[in-house]
């Protein structure tokens, strides 16, 4: 593997704090430990090549490890999907609802995978479709998506 050191030493530290410490790049930092794992490499000399304390560099080395570990778990434990699959009219929404009397009250219930129950009672289909609607539109934010 090689690496430019010198390009990576200038990448590492952004900038210092008021008290002396140093806020690293983490993705600088990410390389500099892939580097200290390679085979035959000295933790300490690197450590002290680059101007920090071997201590730290154990602890981010550390830290890799156990967010690696995690990742690994993460990747291996299937997720159920929060989402419902809904069947697709063929003929547009508008259409069908004009086309039933809206006085017919009607309900919808749904189980998620993840637990919850929705339920809509006594409500016209022109109501459930704009609510289907609705939820079709709905964009995810990255914490719901799988």
């Amino acid at each position: 593997m090689s690496v430019d050191l010198e390009g990576l030493k200038r990448r590492l530290v952004l900038r210092h704090k008021p008290g002396g410490r140093c806020v690293y790049d983490k993705t600088a930092k990410g390389e500099f430990v892939e580097l200290c794992l390679q085979p035959g490499v000295s933790v300490a000399r690197l450590a002290r090549e680059f101007g920090i304390n071997a201590n730290q560099v154990s602890r981010w080395i550390r830290d890799h490890g156990q967010l690696r570990k995690r990742a690994s778990v993460a990747a291996a434990v299937p997720v159920a999907s929060p989402f419902v699959a809904v069947p697709v009219l063929s003929a547009p929404a508008e259409r069908v609802v004009r086309e039933v009397d809206d006085t017919n009250d009607m309900s919808l219930q749904a189980r998620l995978p993840n637990g919850v129950t929705v339920e809509l009672r006594g409500v016209g289909l022109r109501q459930l479709a704009d609510v289907v609607q609705m939820l079709g539109r709905m964009q995810c934010s990255a914490s719901t998506t799988i």
